[in-house]
């Protein structure tokens, strides 16, 4: 047997009574924004798993370039003035 609607009633009010209404709906609203916040969470992820890796990535600035011609690559560059 179960417990009857009588004693469900009775546990509902002292839980009410001990905790206090305003206590009781700031808790779920407490979850509430849990769960808003995991699902945020979870989409996130998800985000960044549809992201292509880039780890390894040259930039453009780091690939070889050709040398010049005619010129010594070890040659001081000029300075511009001003």
């Amino acid at each position: 047997m179960g417990p009857s609607w009588w004693q469900i009633l009775v546990v509902l009010v002292l839980v009410v009574v001990l905790f206090g209404r305003g206590k009781i709906s700031d808790l779920m609203g407490d979850v509430a924004k849990g769960i808003k916040s995991f699902k945020a969470g979870l989409a996130d992820e998800d985000d960044l798993q549809s992201e292509p890796n880039v780890v390894g990535h040259d930039t453009p600035g780091a690939q070889a370039r050709p040398k010049p011609r005619g010129k010594s690559s070890k040659a001081p560059r000029k300075r511009k003035s001003g």
